[in-house]
């Protein structure tokens, strides 16, 4: 009998991220077989950027479960942001996502921009 093994997601999403992007789907009526796309793109003022969206899984992808949410991933993108962490800021100076990634070399001030 084979065993299936299921892959634990390279990042986290905290309890706040989540609700925010469950809150987003439903409020866009994002369809059912969407993820949440995060991965990275080059640009930024620190050379790269963070992607995070919703998208339809392609070949090239990672899918992993979070919560009822799929989560969505380039494989390659994958060393550029294992062991991050997305949350949510809510508060009255910013209201968004947050990338905390413990493996970029430095960061900006926008906070989704790094150098890897």
């Amino acid at each position: 009998m084979e065993s299936t093994k299921v892959k634990t997601a390279p990042i986290t999403i905290t309890e706040r991220a989540l609700h925010e992007v469950k809150a987003i789907m439903k409020d866009k009526n994002v369809p059912a077989d969407y993820g949440l796309r995060i991965g990275v793109q080059g640009g930024g003022c620190s050379g790269m950027s963070y992607l995070l969206g919703f998208d339809k899984a392609k070949d090239a992808d990672e899918v992993y479960e979070l919560e009822g949410v799929q989560l969505v991933m380039d494989k390659k993108h994958g060393m550029y942001v294992m062991g991050m962490e997305v949350d949510f800021q809510d508060g009255l100076n910013a209201r968004g996502f947050i990338f905390n990634n413990p493996t970029a070399k430095s960061t900006c001030g926008c906070g989704s921009s790094f150098s890897a």
